[in-house]
């Protein structure tokens, strides 16, 4: 007797649905390469796709004027790109700039709002994703408000972790700062601390997280606390 297996799938939401649901759904999904530093939103224009991310990581972005671009949301294969969508606003209020290159599952607005509409679960899913969201994003803006910056390197460094599902990636200092929002010397000070501490190695901005634990200890309480919202690892 022949026996069907189910493929994992990457993405975490798409995964929570009833695999007779997600089937629905793929078939007016499509696999797209995100290539780093590729735009897919600007800030007041119109949303023409979702995505769902596999294993690539999209950065989103607040422009605030006379200053450089500052991080406020992250996200990989546990999320999705076009929350916008779900609440009834067609045009994406940050800059979503993809942060490390790989593979996404995508649908066009139309298509996204018509399966929204008729599926129950999805809605559940994305309302719940959109939640896990705003966690983030408010607990984001106090670290790095209230926290030193060695800290948020780490908290920063582990949330990428969990979503690339890898201890290597490619950041230079110079984004890395944009992202935190300091200068870059005192992103070049907080890694050089974490690497005399053996938590990272880092060279030519290749990073990889040699001891989790040890970097776990060195982050803020916000990455428990994003973390504990959504386990993505």
């Amino acid at each position: 007797m022949q026996i069907a297996y189910r493929v994992p799938i990457a993405n975490s939401l798409l995964a929570a649905l009833p695999f007779k649901d997600y089937q629905q759904l793929r078939a007016r999904l499509e696999p797209i390469a995100l290539t780093f530093g590729e735009v897919l939103y600007r800030p007041g224009e119109p949303i023409r796709h979702i995505y769902f991310p596999t294993d690539s990581l999209v950065s989103l972005l607040t422009l605030v004027e006379g200053h450089q671009a500052l991080e406020v949301g992250l996200i990989g294969r546990e999320g999705m790109l076009g929350i916008p969508l779900a609440l009834g606003v067609n045009a994406s209020p940050v800059r979503a700039q993809v942060l490390g290159s790989g593979m996404a599952l995508r649908m066009t607005s139309a298509q996204f709002s018509d399966e929204f509409q008729q599926n129950a679960l999805l809605q559940r899913g994305v309302y719940r994703y959109t939640y896990e969201l705003m966690v983030q994003m408010t607990q984001t803006a106090a670290c790095n408000r209230f926290h030193q910056i060695e800290a948020r390197l780490a908290r920063w460094l582990l949330m990428t972790r969990d979503r690339v599902q890898s201890n290597q990636f490619h950041l230079t200092q110079d984004l890395l700062a944009n992202m935190l929002g300091v200068r870059r010397v005192g992103v070049t000070n907080a890694a050089g601390d974490l690497r005399q501490r053996k938590l990272i190695s880092y060279n030519r901005g290749e990073i990889s997280i040699l001891d989790g634990a040890g970097l776990e200890a060195a982050a803020c309480q916000c990455y428990q606390i994003i973390k504990d919202m959504h386990n993505v690892a």
